[in-house]
């Protein structure tokens, strides 16, 4: 979604302006998106139609929203931010919660690749299984989620942390694959 001067527009008032007006070229291509919702510089937004954002979402410059089938359903709930970098990679559906805090840099997808050793990867097609994070969730910078898992409410995924399977209320998950380290108190 090029927009030529907009682009240039960083800091202050105009960059709130730039932002919003961003957000209504994202609606006006088809996506759903809710009051205060700012879009910053250069996102990439594939299949608008499949996305739909809560009130005051917030989008760092260079979010990339790939929609990978005209089914796919991303939903992002009020007040949810979404750092600078991050990409979302969905075949089938992406359900965040109100209040979440993604860091730059994150990775989020549904789906992968199958494996068998009698074909060609690249002829296997892949599997999705949903992605849920639940509210008031915060994901530190580079986090990947793998498909199928869900995060639950309050929980905290540190930065650099692979989830390759479910996330507790309030768990507290940190390594290369995920593992508890604590909880919220």
């Amino acid at each position: 979604m090029m927009l030529g001067w907009l682009e240039s527009i960083r800091i202050g008032p105009l960059a709130v302006l730039g932002d919003r007006i961003r957000s209504l070229l994202l609606r006006w291509r088809g996506a759903k998106v809710g009051r205060g919702v700012r879009i910053g510089r250069s996102p990439i937004v594939h299949r608008p139609a499949c996305l739909k954002l809560g009130d005051r979402v917030q989008f760092e410059h260079q979010v990339f929203v790939k929609s990978v089938s005209d089914h796919a359903r991303i939903r992002l709930g009020e007040r949810t931010f979404v750092g600078c970098n991050s990409e979302f990679d969905i075949s089938e559906q992406l359900t965040i919660g109100k209040d979440v805090l993604i860091a730059p840099g994150c990775f989020i997808t549904d789906h992968q690749h199958g494996h068998d050793a009698q074909d060609r990867i690249a002829s296997q097609g892949t599997r999705s299984k949903p992605v849920t994070i639940e509210d008031d969730v915060w994901l530190g910078a580079k986090v990947v989620i793998l498909p199928g898992v869900t995060i639950g409410r309050g929980a905290v995924v540190a930065a650099g942390a692979v989830v390759t399977k479910d996330v507790p209320p309030l768990e507290i998950v940190a390594g290369v694959p995920a593992r508890a380290i604590g909880r919220r108190q």
